[in-house]
């Protein structure tokens, strides 16, 4: 019987989790701090470890480092809240499994754990080393450089479309330099992911890189999150932390939704550009600083200063340097490069062998617009892989939307495979009334998406139409 570990200070969430793990036919320890979750797997043999990000006494990333000096094969998968995924991803960088978030959703850990015991079986965990992603990065832009598929560890493919070109073309001339960038582009056109390259063809690059999403952060979480805090700064602040001007001191700081932040923050930011110094939150000693900054928006910030969204002398402090990342209907070369990298990734997933794509669905992909850009394409693919036994991928396990975009036909002809129904949430009352009804409604049809989209909750809110804190606030209200 496999062992689970959760670490977590709230015992109810230990208490829920532990059941419905060992209902699974786990078997279940629980710690309720860092320091004895270390000790409890120090003591013990563990499978897996689930791990709050935020503990009382430790964060994640510490105990992450922790265990992964006790026992460097180890699996930690990390238990995040939405507005700390950015963070997050960077501890899965430094060793971690993965990442879920709250609020948690039973069959999205079943996933998650039951993937990491697969791996783990098959000999393909390693040790934590740099990202694949990284590793490819570091070779240089190589903008004229062929690479079709992912091989070993590749997490990253450049592409070879003239819209890709001039985009590692300008990479090349920027990178060397100490220059503030900002990044446009749609979103999952990888913006993050051009940022960690230019980073690692800089003279940073042995230094940190480091990434905030600014986009879910309320003003007092932002500026703790950027200076971090001391002790009582705020309810809720237990002890000093580091903010993320520290983290990325020599190294590359990324800001990502730059747009989105208060105009008290913007003020902060601007003073620290300037002085390169900054406080903690409830702090009275300067700290020095020296990082490069790179930002996104998929807003003009030009035209947000016009409109009096977002200070003119920050966004002249960014706009040393602005790239525009192509949308993936502008770099059609690249979708049948991309379809075969994201298939071999998917297949080393799902320990499948789909050898290829039907003529047809290529065509497909060529004409759909792709409105999720790469980020869509690539679940498209894995989807379309779980549901392929073997040989080619045809179009009748595409999503329905993307077979009657492109005017195929195949929607009233082929039988477009479908995830059957989740099983009813308790959530009607011993009467049946139309509020309860519609309770009903809506929580099948948000399961079956997320389903669909192997828990990416963000794509879900994109296909749902609600914004991603709606959809987790939802998600929320229907646990017990």
């Amino acid at each position: 019987m496999k062992r689970i570990l959760i670490i977590d200070d709230d015992m109810d969430m230990c208490n829920l989790l532990g059941r419905f793990l060992q209902k699974k036919g786990y078997e279940t320890e629980a710690s309720h701090s860092g320091n004895k979750g270390i000790a409890k797997f120090k003591e013990s043999k563990f499978d897996v470890v689930l791990c709050d990000f935020r503990l009382g006494d430790k964060e994640g990333r510490e105990v992450l480092k922790e265990i992964k000096n006790i026992d460097p094969y180890a699996i930690v998968i990390i238990i995040t809240g939405y507005s700390d995924i950015k963070t997050a991803v960077d501890v899965i960088k430094a060793g971690a499994f993965d990442y879920i978030t709250k609020p948690l959703i039973p069959e999205e850990v079943l996933n998650v754990i039951s993937r990491a015991l697969q791996q783990s079986a098959d000999g393909t965990l390693e040790a934590p080393r740099a990202s694949g992603a990284a590793q490819t990065a570091a070779n240089g832009p190589a903008a004229g450089k062929k690479t079709v598929k992912a091989t070993g560890d590749e997490d990253f493919l450049v592409g070879q479309s003239p819209a890709t070109r001039e985009l590692y073309r300008q990479i090349e001339l920027v990178a060397p330099t100490n220059y503030s960038i900002i990044l446009y582009g749609e979103s999952g056109t990888g913006k993050e992911v051009i940022a960690r390259t230019i980073h690692q063809n800089s003279a940073r690059k042995d230094k940190p890189f480091v990434a905030m999403d600014c986009g879910t952060l309320s003003k007092e979480l932002a500026g703790s999150e950027l200076f971090g805090h001391v002790k009582g700064a705020f309810t809720g602040a237990m002890g000093d932390k580091e903010g993320h001007f520290e983290l990325a001191n020599g190294g590359t700081l990324f800001l990502d939704e730059v747009a989105n932040l208060s105009v008290e923050i913007q003020a902060a930011l601007l003073r620290v550009i300037q002085e390169r110094k900054f406080k903690r939150v409830g702090g009275v000693k300067e700290m020095e600083t020296d990082v490069r900054i790179i930002v996104a928006s998929n807003e003009n910030l030009q035209e947000s200063y016009r409109k009096g969204k977002f200070r003119e002398d920050l966004f002249h402090r960014f706009n040393e340097f602005s790239i525009v990342l192509p949308a993936f209907r502008q770099r059609r070369e690249d979708i049948p490069l991309f379809a075969e990298f994201f298939l071999a990734k998917a297949n080393k997933e799902l320990n499948k062998e789909v050898s290829g794509f039907e003529p047809e669905v290529m065509q497909i992909f060529l004409n759909y617009p792709w409105p999720g850009n790469l980020r869509e394409f690539r679940n498209v693919i894995r989807r379309a892989a779980l549901l392929t036994s073997s040989g080619l991928v045809n179009a009748r396990v595409l999503p329905a939307e993307i077979v009657d975009t492109n005017g195929y036909g195949f929607i009233q002809s082929v039988e477009t495979p479908t995830i059957a129904p989740v099983q009813h949430h308790p959530i009607a009352h011993k009467e049946t009334d139309l509020k309860n009804a519609a309770a009903q409604a809506e929580y099948d049809t948000i399961m079956n998406v997320l389903k669909q989209v192997n828990y990416n909750k963000s794509r879900a809110a994109e296909i749902l139409k609600i914004d991603r804190k709606t959809l987790y606030n939802k998600i929320k209200s229907y646990q017990p």
